[in-house]
């Protein structure tokens, strides 16, 4: 099984910063892209971020200057930096990451819980 722990949400007035976590565990072999994702109340998951485990990065145009995806290969844990947080950034943000893993089958997305950020006065 593999499993991801997010960590890092909050409260937060706008133009402040958040930094969000996520730390991989389980059988794991290799990890592919990992990323992030948020949902907003009434609206659909989108993407915010991605990192290939080459470090190539790929951002939505909504988050590009503010947000910074990073990894840390060593640790199996990416990095979500936001800056300059807007009220419309209020969501719950989910990591992925695609994982070959000793499971059934081998390869295949997880997700995390989801953590909250509220950017708000």
């Amino acid at each position: 099984q593999v499993q991801l722990v997010e960590s890092g949400g909050g409260l937060v007035q706008p133009g402040g910063s958040l930094r969000l976590s996520c730390a991989a565990s389980g059988s794991i072999f290799s990890i592919y892209t990992m990323g992030w994702y948020r949902q907003a109340p009434g609206k659909q998951r989108e993407l915010v971020a991605t990192i290939t485990s080459g470090g190539n990065s790929n951002y939505a145009d909504s988050v590009k200057g503010r947000f910074t995806i990073s990894r840390d290969n060593a640790k199996n844990t990416v990095y979500l930096q936001m800056n300059s947080l807007k009220p419309e950034d209020t969501a719950v943000y989910y990591c992925n990451a695609e994982v070959l893993a000793r499971s059934t089958p081998p390869r295949s997305h997880y997700w995390g819980q989801g953590t909250q950020v509220t950017v708000s006065s």
